[in-house]
């Protein structure tokens, strides 16, 4: 029995290599002789460094870089491709994970360590970037990120704005005559499950400036700030990108990478997938199991557990996903390929709780479900030889 193991992280507690470690000693425990292939992975959020640069074997490189509210923080980013290529996760130099709640606050929080760590793999030579945007802390459109690269945005006495989402509505002018000569040899990526537009109800200050510390006064201000952004980029530079699909990711970052680097989105799951070589190796796999901290109805759109079912379903290949939380409003990964959906969590516990013991819990959820997959085998006639692995919802 050959069983592939492709989890994301549960987030705030493990990573996604440390949950297919505990998924490997579930399914051991209930088939001890199976051969077992374990690719880490994630969606373009925490862990997509991690996942890059184990699938191609790459190297790391870290250096020290503005951090969110201005402070020296040691970001990580991966080396893929002989050089040739990078990938970053903006939340290593960018991100929510970096600061306390009590400092949350999207009105002076930038995305200027992220443009750092873009700039060292253009001056590596790097030809190809992809570029990671969840877990934000930021809500200035790019604009930290783009600074970090030579643009300037200048206020109405030629002062160069300071950072965060609240200096945008002082934009007058943008000059890109400074930015930095790597980016235009180079193709950029973002790797990103966000649709939401630049500005509006559904935009990034409106639907993620209040988990960044925002106030309903903020958001107003914020989602003022981008809109301007938006409109003088389109004045100067001819670009529309407010209503772009994904440009309200990371708080606007999609927009500023668009704009100013001419970035492409992507699903992140897709990337990683692809590096990871997932459709070659799902053709020789009995099982597959996935996985991630919580599955909800927006697992669906793009997050880990829908890209792996969709293409172990090309071969007709059976897949488990085992997550540390689950809700009512999943049935849609059941048509996109999913066959059974457990939580690993099977009593009322708290959140720490939860966390402490999700080692042990998943390996016993992933074993408790190879154990009933196995069952059909235990008692069929002596002549049969085949495992059957037709589940199904419900198993």
């Amino acid at each position: 029995m050959k069983v592939l193991i492709v989890p994301d992280s549960y987030k705030g507690s493990l990573s996604s290599k440390e949950v297919a470690d505990y998924m490997e000693q579930g399914v051991l425990e209930a088939q001890p002789e199976a051969e077992i292939y374990k690719i880490p992975i994630a969606d373009g959020g925490e862990g997509t460094v991690e996942a890059m640069v184990s699938a191609t074997h790459g190297e790391y490189r870290e250096m020290v870089v503005v951090g969110p509210q201005g402070q020296p923080v040691t970001a990580t980013y991966g080396v893929l491709d002989k050089g040739q290529s990078a990938v970053i996760e903006m939340a290593s130099a960018s991100g929510l994970m970096l600061l306390p709640q009590e400092q949350l606050n999207p009105l002076t929080s930038t995305t200027y360590g992220t443009g750092q760590l873009i700039r060292a793999a253009l001056e590596l030579g790097c030809r190809k970037l992809i570029i990671g945007i969840g877990g934000s802390a930021t809500n200035d459109g790019g604009v930290g990120m783009a600074q970090a690269l030579g643009v300037k945005f200048l206020d109405a006495e030629g002062v160069e704005i300071g950072y965060g989402g609240g200096e945008l509505i002082r934009i007058r002018t943008i000059d890109i005559s400074g930015i930095h000569p790597g980016i235009a040899h180079c193709e950029v990526v973002i790797a990103s499950d966000v649709t939401n537009p630049l500005c509006g109800p559904e935009g990034a200050s409106n639907v993620f400036g209040p988990q960044k510390g925002a106030t309903p006064e903020m958001v107003k201000l914020l989602d003022e700030g981008l809109k301007h952004l938006a409109d003088t980029i389109h004045m100067q530079m001819g670009i529309r990108i407010e209503n772009a699909a994904g440009a309200g990711a990371a708080g606007g970052l999609g927009a500023g990478l668009m704009a100013f680097l001419k970035a492409k989105m992507a699903r992140g799951i897709d990337i990683v997938l692809e590096a990871a070589r997932f459709d070659e190796m799902v053709q020789d796999a009995d099982l597959v199991i996935t996985g991630e901290g919580r599955t909800d109805a927006q697992t669906a759109f793009g997050k880990t557990p829908a890209g792996v079912a969709k293409l172990a379903k090309k071969y007709n290949k059976p897949v488990i996903c085992v997550s540390g939380g689950i809700t009512s409003d999943i049935k849609a990964l059941y048509d996109i390929g999913v066959d059974v959906i457990v939580g690993a969590t099977q009593s009322p516990m708290s959140l720490e709780e939860a966390i402490a013991n999700s080692p042990d819990m998943i390996a016993h959820a992933v074993s408790s479900v190879v154990r009933a997959i196995g069952i059909p085998g235990k008692y069929r006639q002596p002549e049969e030889e085949s495992i059957s692995l037709n589940v199904r919802p419900g198993v």
